[in-house]
């Protein structure tokens, strides 16, 4: 069987570098892959060590619904200009699908094409569905087209699988496919990090996120101010990521970002940019899991099981995220799962960890052996193949 696999990325996010992890472990005596990139990236690197062929493809067309409604109406309006320019990528594409006899979908934000390719030319297709989508009459409109499109669904947590089935209003036939997740740091250097930040500090928390309001970013803010209110600055975070602030977001925030400022100016004006270190966006984050004790993910959407936790964990990284779903981050066993945001609890939970480093490395511990019985390559990628051929014999 060949399979086609459309990734609206590069290698810069989660879902890329997910879809990444599950081909390298497919067997090659029953699949071959593809993969299509929106971007060039460090992926095309990464697939060509595997010999699987990849290449970018900057005219794929994506878009995704979002909360509110005069941004949905910005952003489909902006997807038709896009839909236009990508007539040679689309001719492209369905001059290719007769030497593949599948195609993937690693991303909800391909919707409209796999509808397209329906109607134009049809083909056996699955899709990945990797986000909670913001209820809206143009989510459940896409959830439903999405649905009506391809022949299978994937969902990286029953959470996914969840959401999208309200949206859609009906059960669907979709498998829970947890992202593949595996640490391999024994030969890679730590990243560089300042010799002056590093002084004094016992314990060293990161994050591995570009800024946006809904991921929460300037919630570490709140808790290095929780931690420096003890005295506590030997607890330190390192913050990989864009982290440009958008003139749009609430309070101080949006001030900063209409004057053209970041996330690192606004940790300076509160007073503890000397707990937090920002290294903007890194190309290799497995290093930086080599310089990190643990990670933080405050998210306001309460999804404590992204890219960033499940490479953690894998990497003997306790997590410290938001949320009710516990099948990773579970307090006290692999981390710390806060049900609503509290950064003075929080802030009391790691002054006691960084005192007590045998809980901590027992965590870890946890963490390591966790990941490896619910992400792991082998298993997964099987799985993935036996829908694959599922489908494809079907």
């Amino acid at each position: 069987m060949r399979a086609l696999c459309l990734d609206i990325e590069g290698g810069f996010g989660g879902s890329s570098r997910s879809l990444y992890y599950i081909l390298k472990h497919l067997p090659r005596e029953h699949v071959q892959t593809t993969v299509w990139s929106k971007k060039a990236g460090p992926i095309q690197d990464l697939y060509a060590k595997e010999s699987i062929p990849a290449q970018a493809a900057p005219n794929m067309p994506k878009v995704s619904s979002l909360p509110r409604f005069s941004r949905n109406v910005i952003v489909y309006s902006l997807f038709i200009r896009e839909w236009l320019a990508s007539k040679s990528f689309r001719e492209t594409f369905y001059d290719a699908l007769d030497t593949f006899d599948l195609v993937h979908f690693n991303h909800e934000a391909l919707f409209w094409l796999a509808r397209d390719m329906k109607s134009r030319k049809p083909k056996p297709a699955t899709m990945h569905i990797r986000t909670n989508l913001w209820d809206s009459g143009f989510a459940r409109w896409q959830c439903r087209i999405v649905n009506d499109s391809v022949d299978g669904l994937l969902f990286i947590t029953e959470n996914e699988q969840e959401t999208f089935e309200r949206h859609c209003g009906e059960k669907t036939s979709g498998h829970v496919l947890y992202n593949v997740a595996e640490a391999n740091l024994d030969t890679i250097d730590p990243w560089p990090l300042n010799e002056e930040f590093l002084t004094g500090k016992k314990l060293l928390i990161g994050c591995l996120s570009n800024y946006s309001w809904y991921r929460g970013l300037d919630r570490i803010i709140e808790l290095a101010e929780a931690l420096k209110s003890r005295g506590r600055t030997d607890i330190g975070f390192v913050v990989a990521g864009d982290t440009s602030l958008t003139k749009s977001l609430p309070g101080a925030l949006g001030e900063f970002g209409r004057a053209g400022l970041s996330l690192a100016d606004y940790a300076d004006h509160r007073g503890v940019s000397g707990s937090i270190e920002f290294l903007g966006h890194i190309s290799e984050p497995e290093r930086l899991l080599k310089s990190i004790d643990g990670l933080i993910k405050p998210t306001r959407e309460n999804n404590p099981w992204g890219r960033d936790i499940l490479e953690a964990l894998a990497a003997g990284k306790p997590a410290f995220s938001v949320g009710r779903y516990d099948r990773f981050v579970e307090t006290g066993v692999t981390g710390i799962l806060q049900s609503t945001w509290d950064a003075d609890t929080l802030a009391s939970e790691l002054a006691r960890l960084a005192d007590d480093r045998p809980a901590f490395e027992k965590m870890s511990k946890t963490a390591t052996e966790r990941i490896a019985e619910l992400c792991d390559g082998r298993t997964q990628a099987q799985r993935l193949l036996d829908i694959w051929q599922g489908i494809n014999a079907a």
